[in-house]
């Protein structure tokens, strides 16, 4: 039971890992200021939601699985709405987002 607690919880580490770092490289590669708030975003709450999940399984019943519980609480409801904040505020500050062009009809029939 031990060996499948702790397969399940490093297997959980290395996928919040590897969100952590497709959202880095996203935040680096995406166009405009939105896109790379969103891939911050899933960073947040994916990535750090996974990592603290393996952790919590590596503490087992103890007050630092309740201490991350916690802080797992804080990330799901702070991250999305400190994300929404500040894409609401560029917003109202002019910052418009980058649209594609619109396409142009073709002449052939």
């Amino acid at each position: 039971m031990k060996l499948l607690i702790d397969l399940l919880s490093w297997a959980s580490i290395v996928v919040g890992g590897i969100f952590c770092i497709v959202g880095a490289v996203g935040m680096l590669r995406m166009p405009d200021f939105y896109t790379r708030v969103h891939a911050a975003s899933l960073v947040d709450t994916l990535g750090a939601g996974f990592i603290l999940f393996g952790l919590l399984l590596q503490a087992g019943f103890t007050l630092v699985a309740v201490k991350l519980l916690f802080i797992g609480a804080l990330l799901l409801f702070a991250s999305p709405t400190g994300t929404h904040a500040l894409a609401r505020a560029a917003y109202e500050r002019g910052l418009k987002p980058l649209l594609a062009e619109p396409e142009e009809p073709s002449s052939k029939p």
